[in-house]
Order: structure tokens, then sequence, then C-alpha cells
């Protein structure tokens, strides 16, 4: 396998897993934002990731997930499933499960937690592709997992069967470029913080969108990608200042990406927002207030791009 294996191209959101009071995940409520973000221009989803809160995931749930997102896709793009874990069996039996289920692809994080050298990380990966059933995405967000797929490891890795792509969500724009320039001739390569780099990374020749904002702001993540490509550029540029002032809103003054990409959910009545489970808590006092203030801000019509 390699990029011209798969046709998966354009902005694949990373989709929220929603929680009822109870903690419980509320099936209807992710199959409708599945089915929003779709109509709304979407070329595929990406579900049990960072922003789909894997870590708090039994592998029973990750196996529904994965279902409800083929369910809700109904054929309209990849369904790419993470695949979260520390130890390389747990990854494979998850590979599995996605394949059952009917998802198209996995993302496949380094180990976390652990701090390993180069040549662990690669063996990592060498042992789940050799017993991958699915395409892989690499999935590189080293402010999380600790460890990062560095370009000079992507290079390595992107020579394996069963790698198609990479999801470069280092937020690090030197390293999303070189990682683009040494392995795009062999695998594809999305990238994650569309929201404040994305015009560049289309330009520069990235083959999608990973990101967590169009679960807040679809038509505006997803125009995106769809006035860069159609040379409409005026739009595009202006999208990403709004995307660019929208990160630092969800990110400062007390505010985390996760919750804060659910608290807006809930306050402007999205579908696929709901509770997170612990250790994630829900934003309340000024954090909620200033997201909330910010928010109308950015969305004004003012704001808007005709």
């Amino acid at each position: 396998m390699n990029r011209h294996s798969i046709d998966w191209a354009g902005p694949m959101p990373a989709i929220t897993t929603p929680f009822r009071q109870d903690l419980s995940i509320d099936e209807d409520s992710f199959m409708a934002n599945v089915d929003r973000l779709y109509l709304a221009g979407s070329t595929g989803m990406v579900a049990a990731g960072c922003t789909g809160e894997f870590w708090a995931l039994n592998f029973k749930e990750r196996e529904r997930l994965a279902k409800l997102t083929v369910m809700a896709a109904k054929g309209r793009g990849p369904t790419i499933v993470g695949t979260g874990a520390i130890r390389q069996d747990e990854v494979i039996e998850q590979i599995h499960a996605v394949k059952e289920a009917g998802g198209d692809g996995v993302l496949v994080l380094p180990p976390y937690f652990a701090h390993l050298t180069e040549s662990e990380i690669i063996a990592h990966f060498e042992a789940v592709n050799a017993a991958s059933v699915l395409p892989i995405v690499l999935y590189n967000i080293p402010g999380n997992a600790g460890n990062a797929i560095s370009p000079a490891i992507a290079d390595r890795l992107a020579d394996l069967d069963k790698v198609v792509a990479i999801k470069e969500s280092s937020g690090n724009w030197k390293n999303f470029h070189e990682t683009l320039l040494r392995v795009s001739d062999r695998i594809r390569v999305y990238c994650g913080p569309s929201s404040v780099f994305g015009v560049a990374a289309t330009l520069a020749g990235a083959d999608g969108l990973i990101d967590c904002f169009p679960n807040v702001w679809d038509k505006g993540c997803l125009d995106l990608w769809h006035a860069t490509k159609a040379g409409r550029m005026d739009e595009a540029w202006a999208l990403q200042r709004i995307g660019i002032e929208m990160t630092e809103l969800f990110t400062s003054d007390g505010r985390t990406l996760y919750p804060a990409t659910k608290a807006a959910m809930n306050f402007l009545g999205l579908p696929g927002g709901g509770e997170l489970r612990p250790p994630l808590r829900g934003l309340t006092g000024a954090p909620l207030q200033g997201l909330k203030a910010g928010m109308d801000a950015l969305l004004a019509p003012k704001s808007k791009v005709a």
C-alpha cells in the first residue's frame, strides 16, 4: 500500500464523543454530528482520536463508536478510527475491531507516557504494521503522546506496507513542512492544526485537513479547504484569521481545547457536545463566560465571509 491505494482527501473532521449526564455515550447526538458535518462539506470522518477522548473509552465502546461512525457516514466518505494505546497488542486488537465494524482505516499513535527511543518507536509501528488488516494513518501529536514521529522517523515509516498517510499535528510548521517534503511522494499528508495554518498547508500540497474545529465552526473550517483549492484566496485567508483567533480563545484564560470545544458546541446548540468524562471537567465561571463572549465576537455577522 501507499498514497495511491486510497483516495482520502479534503477536510475530514476529528469528531467528538458526546456523553450524557450519566457519562454513557450519546449515540443519537454522535450520529447527528457526523451527518451535520457531511452535509457541511466534509469528505470523511476521524473518530476516537484525541478530540474523541479515546483515553476515556473502553474497548467495547471504541468498537461501538466505529460501528456508529460507519452507520452515520452512509458511504459518504472514509471512516478512520483511532486506536491509541501503549501496548502493541491492544492497538492490533482495536484494528481488527475497526475492520469488523466496516471501517476504512485506522489512526495509530506512538505509544504514550513511556519515553521511547527512535528505534523503539519504529519497532512499535513495524509490529503494528505486520499485523494490521487495514490501512494505517500515522498520528503525530507529541504534545499529547509525549513521543514524536519526527520527519526522519516518518521517512522510515512511510515505507511500511500498510502505512498510507500521516496526520501531522505537531503544531510546528517547520516539522509539518519537512514531513510533507520527505514523505508525500509515498504517503498522504494531512494537516492537524488547520485552524492555524490550514491554508498554507493546503497550498504546500497537503492532501487534507483533520482538525477538531469543524465540530464548532463547520462551514468556516471546511470552507477553508474548499476555498483554498478553488483559488478564492481572500475568502480562505479571512477564514484562516478567524481560525487563529478561535484557537487562541479555546486555549487561553483557563481553557483547554477539548473542554472548550464541547462547551462551545453545547451553547451553540450543536449535536456532538454533551458531557466530558473525567479527568476532564466542563467549563464554568469566567472561562465559560469568556468563551461565550469570544465566540459571539468571532461569529458576529461582520466577521463572516460572504
